[in-house]
This record gives C-alpha cells, structure tokens and sequence, in this order.
C-alpha cells in the first residue's frame, strides 16, 4: 500500500533521508497517524512531503521495516517505523499542482491536512509518481 509521509525540511528533509540511509520515523503523536503508522508492511512505497517548506512531494522512499515502539515516546504507546529513499523525483509535485489534478481531489491527505501519514491508493500514487517524472 502507498502512503504520504510528511516532514517539514528544516527539521529533517528529503536530502537528509538520503544521507543517513535510513531513518526511524518518529514522534508521531496523532492517533489516527498512528493508526496508519502501525497498518504499513515493509517496502510500502512512500511519498516524501515537504510540509511548510516547499510544500511538495519530492522522493520515492519506502518502509525498510516493521513498525515498532518509538524511543522517543517515554509512554510507549506510539509507533515508529523505519524508512529509507528509493529515488528523488525529477520534478517536485506541489501541492498546488496535487490540488488542481481532478484525479487527487479525494486524497486523505486533503482531508486530514494535519496529519503526517496518510494513506494512497494505488491510483494516486500513480498519479503523484507520474506527476514527478515531469
């Protein structure tokens, strides 16, 4: 299953994830967020956003493993997950240009913009991967 996992640049950006390799995804403090955090199976293809900054989908990356208690939650209630970049997009997808393509117009993420992870189906992120190829 696809998702949008978003991450604001000034904090950890795409370029980031490419360095490191891999990253834990974490401090997820939304219940529904983590809800979807906990339904991803390892190499779940993920949309990259850049949230505030940019506000685009800039890489491919995906789930590198199983999600599991994050470390930075002293209650250990939330889950984190492990991600790791696939291939940058040639072309960043705005938000903008998300919001004017009819086929996006029923994007969870349009409807829970607060949310950090939300689920695509296979026919958005077709949408979104064809979008970035430019």
């Amino acid at each position: 299953m696809p998702w949008l996992i978003k991450s604001e640049p000034f904090k950890y950006s795409w370029d980031n994830l490419v360095r490191d390799g891999s990253t834990t995804w974490d401090g997820v403090r939304n219940n529904q967020a983590a809800i979807y955090l906990r339904s991803m199976m390892v190499d779940d293809q993920l949309a990259f956003y850049h949230s505030n900054e940019g506000l685009a989908v800039v890489g491919i990356a995906r789930v590198a493993g199983e999600h599991f208690i994050d470390p930075s939650d002293p209650k250990g209630r939330f889950p984190a997950v492990t991600v790791a970049p696939v291939r940058a997009l040639a072309v960043p997808v705005t938000l903008a240009a998300m919001k004017a393509e009819p086929r996006l117009a029923d994007m969870a993420m349009f409807r829970q913009f607060r949310l950090s992870v939300a689920p695509l189906t296979d026919a958005e992120w077709d949408v979104i991967v064809a979008m970035g190829q430019g």
